[in-house]
């Protein structure tokens, strides 16, 4: 896998947006960390623009994520939120240039669209918290952002859950939200998880869903080389007036029964207040114990 290039201070980051509309005063917070990281910052043109629920329309975005991509001096593109709309865009853009020159694209949930489609070019991608909403998670979210754009060495470390499978395996990381991971099988997009490790977190959906997706994954053969499972925020689950009977941790490991990989749990990353970075496309050492899950992310 290639890894963009390692920023420093004076380098720019832009913030743009590939679906949801934003305001410039939503950014406020994230402008100043990324100045305190000693960063120059410069914003879309899709700041401030509105078309419905879109950050302008279709033509807007695509030109100004384009412009983005192409420009040598930005360093790093960093989507300021998610919501819908990064699919509408995704085969209008063209990373001719941006295949000879990687740079950071990050993000989470939505995003996951640019993430998968970018993991096929064999180019590294950063999951991780957008700028909309930033002072509302933790310190060590908005550090692991800034400890993985600057080469520092990166690992997470968290307890046990009782529910894990516990298992030491080695491979490259990819995945992102549930619903787009789903929602891309059988494009261009789709990602490819043959032994590597899979990261899954999901937001607001009902479990029988949750079950319909992780279904389609399976018979997709997402599972079939999986080295391992990361399980990241399920938030706010919803359930029917007829319960569907389990809970996310029973669906997950019903749907893995037959496979021997390991599976960890509740991992900080995903639509929580401790959204920790992920580096996709990074090979990573994973340990499961029944005292600690150990998440090494190893620099390139």
């Amino acid at each position: 896998m290639i890894s963009p290039t390692i920023l420093k201070p004076g380098d720019t980051i832009t913030i743009v947006s590939t679906a949801r509309k934003v305001l410039k005063t939503d950014l406020k917070q994230a402008i100043s960390l990324l100045n305190e990281w000693g960063l120059k910052v410069v914003l879309g043109k899709t700041i401030e623009a509105e078309e419905n629920q879109f950050a302008g329309n279709e033509a807007l975005r695509t030109s100004d994520f384009q412009q983005m991509l192409d420009n040598p001096e930005v360093k790093a593109i960093w989507c300021a939120k998610g919501g819908y709309g990064t699919v509408r865009i995704i085969d209008q853009l063209n990373f001719s240039e941006f295949k000879k020159h990687p740079k950071w694209i990050i993000g989470y949930s939505d995003i996951t669209v640019l993430h998968s489609h970018i993991h096929n070019f064999g180019i590294e991608t950063l999951q991780a918290q957008m700028p909309v909403g930033i002072e509302t998670k933790t310190e060590v979210s908005r550090t692991s952002i800034k400890t993985v754009l600057f080469g520092e060495e990166y690992s997470i470390e968290i307890p046990s859950e009782k529910k894990n499978r516990v298992g030491k395996v080695s491979g490259k990381i990819v995945g992102g939200n549930l619903s787009i991971l789903y929602s891309l099988c059988g494009s261009p997009s789709a990602i490819n998880t043959d032994n590597k490790i899979l990261f899954i977190e999901d937001l607001d959906e009902y479990l029988y869903h949750i079950d319909r997706m992780l279904q389609n994954l399976k018979r997709n053969g997402l599972f079939d080389n999986l080295k391992g499972l990361i399980v990241g925020g399920m938030t706010e689950m919803n359930d029917n007036e007829i319960p569907f009977g389990k809970t996310v941790h029973e669906i997950i490991l019903e749907v893995c029964e037959g496979y021997d990989f390991p599976i960890a749990f509740d991992f900080p990353a995903g639509h929580i207040k401790d959204n920790r970075a992920l580096v996709f496309g990074r090979e990573v050492s994973l340990e499961i114990d029944n005292t600690n899950v150990t998440l090494k992310f190893n620099n390139n």
